[in-house]
């Protein structure tokens, strides 16, 4: 992304390589998109769920936010290098671990976790727009957030980039016009630290939640960082984009866990909008705009991943920005369903969605991780990403796929929500570490796998690929 605020295009590629001669951009750039797109209410109701869901008192809420966005960060901005090395989006480089069908499967998740995301994206934002203008009611303000992150979409990469670089600093000083507000203005308990009970099972919680919230965008971070040179460099990718996602994340979350040590309930937006009397107004449009921008983000990354499934299963579908237009608003459509399905019943929907997610996505970010740093180092045969037979990554690749099954299947008796509690959770009192012990199985079990599968795996030389089964789509 070149500096400056220029006005953006209509982005023409959607999941075919990027050519170095259209590449752009310098890593401070991901310090601004993941930052900018971070500061909204979504991140302020996860961060609230320390105080509201979980119970704890605000210093240990602080902690476990703190130690889950660290952590959860590391494994995060480990994907952000891809971008820039091979220059396609983050589920296309996955079939190089996964074969090219074998990709499906994780591919199809990811849509639903970005469907499930943007759904609640929209909830917030419609809530918060029938807070500001009562006259405007939540299904129609849900609506507008979606219109406004459809149209970003469309446009694509450029817009994206360049909505965040703006909302780093509207969002930010709204951030921190809330803070002193609530401090300074309207005032808190004297009790406020000592609210709450301290659990293993409400700390877990918030340090899961927290850390779920960075991983979960695991699979699409290499998307906005795939059109940069390919000189930006691994720690320069991995750095901007760490203290951006960190940063952006921990501020608001840290926000939502005060107000709902203060205010309680179920309603965290209705709270923040009590506790800053005579700003609300401004402080809840400016995070329903950050809504907006990171609904665009989670619906572009959507719309390439059912591209990448389409063209799998049809290699003679070529899309560009038509095309991605069309999908998107039909995965606009099915959020727009599902986030006035849940809008009533909220927090409950929300928690149970993201504990789902981190038990599935857990094991993909291990596998992904551990074959780009260390099985592969960075260098993969692109072509054979878009060759129907998966070239030298096949239609399947046994040892991925194993290690992703087991990888699931470890956690089951650590699974604590309301959906299902393991045994082993239950011996612990509810306390749900099954991601911890699936990163820990994971990593070393794939490594070996695929270290023993490697004579199978070796980048082919692409001279010998033909050129009619390597032509991008």
């Amino acid at each position: 992304m070149e500096s400056g605020l220029a006005a953006p295009t209509v982005e023409v590629r959607t999941i075919d390589q990027i050519p170095e001669n259209e590449r752009h951009g310098r890593a401070r750039d991901l310090f601004t998109i993941w930052f900018g797109s971070n500061i909204m209410v979504l991140t302020v109701v996860t961060g609230a769920l320390s105080t509201t869901v979980y119970g704890l008192p605000l210093g240990w809420a602080l902690l476990g936010i703190l130690i889950g966005n660290l952590v959860g960060g590391i494994f995060m901005a480990l994907h952000s290098a891809q971008g820039p090395q091979l220059g396609v989006p983050q589920m296309v480089q996955t079939r190089g671990q996964f074969g090219v069908y074998g990709s499906l499967l994780v591919v199809v998740l990811v849509i639903i976790m970005y469907a499930g995301y943007f759904a609640s994206n929209l909830v917030l934002g419609g809530q918060s727009l029938h807070i500001v203008a009562p006259g405007v009611s939540v299904p129609l303000g849900i609506v507008i957030v979606g219109v406004v992150s459809v149209v970003a979409t469309i446009f694509g990469y450029k817009l994206i980039h360049t909505y965040s670089k703006i909302m780093t600093v509207t969002a930010g000083l709204a951030l921190l016009l809330a803070f002193c507000w609530i401090l300074f203005v309207h005032g808190v308990p004297t009790d406020l630290f000592g609210r709450g009970t301290v659990s293993a099972t409400g700390m877990l919680g918030t340090i899961s939640a927290a850390a779920l919230w960075q991983i979960a965008y695991a699979p699409y971070v290499s998307d906005y960082s795939r059109y940069m040179p390919k000189g930006t460099g691994s720690k320069p990718s991995f750095w901007a984009t760490y203290g951006g996602c960190v940063l952006g994340s921990v501020l608001p979350m840290i926000l939502g866990a005060l107000t709902g040590a203060i205010v309680g309930g179920d309603d965290p937006v209705g709270g923040l909008a009590q506790l800053t009397p005579g700003i609300s107004t401004v402080i809840l449009i400016v995070l329903s705009l950050g809504v907006a921008n990171t609904n665009a983000m989670n619906l572009y990354c959507g719309v390439l991943c059912v591209i990448t499934v389409g063209q799998t299963l049809r290699r003679s579908w070529v899309p560009r920005a038509g095309g991605r237009a069309v999908v998107a608003v039909a995965v606009f459509a099915v959020a727009l369903l599902l986030a006035l399905a849940g809008k009533d019943n909220f927090l409950v929907v929300y928690q149970n969605f993201i504990a789902l997610l981190l038990y599935v996505l857990t094991p993909w970010t291990a596998i992904n991780l551990v074959d780009y740093y260390l099985v592969r180092h960075g260098e993969y045969d692109v072509m054979s990403f878009f060759r129907a037979d998966g070239g030298v990554y096949g239609r399947f690749n046994g040892p991925a796929i194993i290690a992703y099954v087991v990888g699931i299947v470890v956690q089951v008796p650590f699974f604590s929500s309301d959906l299902y509690t393991g045994p082993v959770a239950d011996l612990l009192g509810g306390v749900d570490v099954s991601w911890i012990v699936g990163l820990l199985i994971t990593c070393p079990f794939y490594y070996l796998a695929a270290k023993r599968w490697s004579s199978r795996t070796q980048p082919l030389d692409p001279a010998a690929v033909p050129a009619d089964a390597t032509s991008n789509p």
